[in-house]
């Protein structure tokens, strides 16, 4: 009886294996995609690699910030899918895939054509990942004209829900503070621009009021809403109503709590459209209408995930 030698995995099902396991939230998000390719892409250009070849000193994957487009474009994925590779957890997950891959070992004992045959299916693989993500829907709400407007705001949110990371939060904080103050330009900045990279003092900083908006319960911001008050300006903190609790909790804990003020994204937003509404003796859909049209206006501007815009009907 002839025994058979175990197969080796092949390049597809390495990757499809640990796409698999780099799921959170049931998806699989675009800079674990993006450094999938980068890793695939060096492995054509080099074979075998060491970690050095791929790794910075300081842990990033090589080329998944500076060219990334470049490299996405190669495998006919739009520029737009994303502009550099920027979560921690996504270099990690690319020094995963290199150790299944055994930084290109076994590829390397292949012949030329089949190496280079498994690597294309391999990055074929996590281009129909590219692309699926690419073609999700926009963000969809019917809003009933006999609830208020507050429903509609907790519908937009709550579809928003484990699918932006907080960016829908912002971009409707934004448009809503740029339809309220039509004389006064609201910064656009990207959602996960840090406020240390980009010298602002929150997310939106006016005058003697500095902005924080967050889908989460506030944790980071309210270290940043200390250093608001102790450079002389007016924290407000802004939470998805669920969290307004946990909110107001750390704030007490950091003795803050009566020098800032936290309001619901709900609330806050709804406010307004009643007030704009009777300034502009228009209905309150119109309204939010006006405001989601400038939204989907600074989504386009700052963001690269276009499925993040709104619809409402």
């Amino acid at each position: 009886m002839v025994t058979q030698k175990p197969t080796t995995p092949s390049v597809e099902d390495i990757v499809a294996e640990w796409l698999r396991t780099r799921e959170r939230a049931k998806k699989i998000s675009r800079n674990t995609i993006a450094v999938g390719i980068v890793a695939l892409d060096h492995l054509r250009r080099k074979c075998p690699l060491s970690p050095e070849d791929l790794f910075s000193k300081g842990g990033e994957l090589k080329g998944s910030r500076s060219g990334l487009q470049d490299t996405l474009e190669r495998y006919a994925i739009p520029r737009k899918f994303l502009k550099e590779a920027t979560t921690r957890q996504a270099h990690q997950d690319a020094r995963v895939l290199a150790e299944r891959l055994q930084y290109g070992k076994n590829l390397a004992l292949l012949s030329p054509g089949e190496k280079e045959r498994q690597l294309q299916k391999g990055c074929a693989l996590l281009a129909s990942h590219a692309h699926a993500w690419l073609g999700r829907q926009p963000i969809k709400v019917s809003c009933d004209r006999q609830q208020s407007p507050a429903s509609w705001i907790a519908s937009i949110l709550d579809k928003a829900k484990g699918r932006s990371g907080g960016v829908v939060e912002q971009h409707l904080v934004g448009a809503k503070l740029q339809q309220r103050h039509p004389g006064i330009v609201v910064p656009n900045n990207p959602g996960h621009a840090a406020d240390a990279q980009t010298g602002r003092s929150g997310d939106f900083p006016l005058k003697e009021v500095s902005y924080h908006v967050t889908a989460t319960d506030g944790k980071e911001a309210t270290e940043r809403c200390k250093q608001n008050i102790e450079a002389g300006v007016h924290p407000v903190l802004l939470v998805p109503r669920r969290y307004l609790e946990k909110a107001r909790v750390r704030t007490e804990i950091e003795g803050i709590e009566h020098r800032v003020s936290i309001l619901a994204i709900e609330d806050f937003i709804t406010q307004n459209i009643i007030e704009m509404s009777t300034n502009h003796e228009q209905d309150f859909f119109s309204t939010l209408k006006a405001i989601v049209d400038e939204y989907n206006r600074r989504l386009e501007e700052a963001e690269t995930d276009m499925s993040l815009k709104i619809e409402v009907s």
